[in-house]
């Protein structure tokens, strides 16, 4: 516990205040901002900067040119007060004055030291990296010395601390609540969304990126003799754009067929976000024979708690059709879904007018169980009909005994 101080003695709301060391910490640890403020010359300046905590030492982020860095760098240090706030929700009263928000804040009091001993910098300047990525420090490159020059670090103690919350829900006086006015809680937090790579950026999205989801929503590269299936990254889009040029492989494609790199990117930035939300993930086939990427197939609406999943329509290249690589992708695919993920169904939808894929679906082993009216948008606009396939658990070891004698090489023809 922190020992209450005047200056971090609340004069009203004392129910919502308190000085527990954990729950500051935890704050402080889930904010990515905070407001620094500081007197110059008499007048009050305020903030906004990067913050980290190490231990019991708040590390602020800043310029050496700046105000605050410039005011620290005397013996006495700069008085400083630190408030970081996370907003968790909007509340609404039958009345004017009892709207107000749920939240977490933390007020630090104390003097900040610039922090001049390289050791303790480093370790500073690396927890601010880590802080937006846990490992980020030793993923990217290190400042330079120049950098280092131009960068400073404050240093502030945490013992004037107190913490400030309010949660629950509405607080409204007796006599308002038979008035005829909507009341209640907006949550809100703040999430991350999908990864937007810079121009240019070719290399797989680091693991301590990527959210922590369940094994469904996982893309684990599978192992095949004939096929690669690989989790799709930026860095694919020139190969899939060669391997995909046919217009033939997009005929009854739900969407249009990317005719240059840049199409591609942004086709499979699409594809990366869709994995993101965990509504389509996505592998890149690649032959094993040649090394060279093949096509696209994947999951669609991964579901663990109907233990379900879709595969997803399959793009491969024409010199790939009827070469085993795709009998084999839906292998390794119905492996995945059926002994890993325990899986007790595993489904397929494809346009009406495609026999093709229609038979090669049933191949697999797959039951037609109908047709979906209008449920799909074509590429040119129009509404498709999807024909719906499905495979159980039970149906699965017959079908995989099947699929894996169809991938033997054809048997020597004896002499006679």
């Amino acid at each position: 516990m922190y020992a209450p101080t005047p200056r971090t003695t609340a004069s009203r709301l004392r129910d919502r205040v308190g000085y527990q060391r954990a729950t500051a910490h935890a704050i402080l640890d889930e904010a990515h901002h905070c407001a620094l403020g500081f007197t110059v010359d008499g007048e009050p300046r305020v903030l906004p900067t990067l913050h980290v905590r190490v231990g019991d030492t708040l590390y602020l982020h800043g310029s050496t040119g700046s105000r605050p860095l410039l005011a620290a760098r005397g013996p006495a240090g700069l008085p400083v007060c630190v408030c970081v706030t996370l907003l968790d929700g909007l509340v609404y009263a039958r009345s004017h004055l009892h709207h107000s928000a749920n939240y977490r804040s933390v007020v630090a009091h104390g003097v900040a030291r610039l922090v001049t001993d390289s050791d303790e910098r480093r370790v500073a300047m690396d927890a601010l990296v880590d802080k937006v990525g846990h490992g980020r420090s030793t993923d990217s490159r290190p400042p330079s010395r120049k950098e280092l020059a131009e960068t400073a670090v404050l240093a502030l103690p945490l013992t004037e601390v107190s913490v400030k919350v309010r949660a629950g829900g509405v607080a409204d006086d007796p006599a308002d609540l038979d008035l005829p006015h909507w009341a209640g809680v907006i949550p809100l937090r703040l999430v991350p969304g999908p990864p937007e790579p810079a121009p240019g950026v070719v290399a797989p999205l680091p693991d301590y990126l990527r959210p922590a989801h369940s094994p469904w929503l996982a893309t684990p590269t599978l192992h095949g003799e004939h096929v690669r299936l690989e989790p799709l990254e930026p860095g694919h889009a020139r190969e899939l754009t060669t391997a995909l040029a046919d217009p033939q492989v997009w005929r009854y494609a739900t969407s249009p067929q990317p005719t240059s790199p840049e199409q591609m990117a942004g086709h499979v930035a699409g594809l990366l976000r869709a994995r993101w939300l965990g509504e389509r993930l996505t592998w890149v086939q690649r032959d094993t024979r040649t090394g060279e990427v093949a096509g696209l197939t994947a999951f669609v609406r991964p579901d663990e708690a109907t233990r379900s999943v879709e595969i997803g329509a399959t793009l491969l290249g024409q010199g790939w059709w009827r070469t085993g690589i795709n009998t084999e992708a839906k292998l390794l695919l119905l492996g995945h879904a059926f002994d890993t993920l325990g899986a007790v169904r595993v489904s397929w939808q494809t346009d009406i007018r495609n026999e093709r894929s229609q038979r090669a679906i049933a191949r697999l082993g797959a039951v037609r169980e109908g047709v979906l009216r209008a449920n799909k948008r074509r590429a040119d606009g129009t509404w498709r009909d999807s024909v719906l396939y499905s495979m159980t658990a039970e149906q699965w070891p017959e079908a995989q005994l099947n699929l894996r004698k169809r991938l033997l090489p054809p048997a020597p023809v004896g002499r006679g």
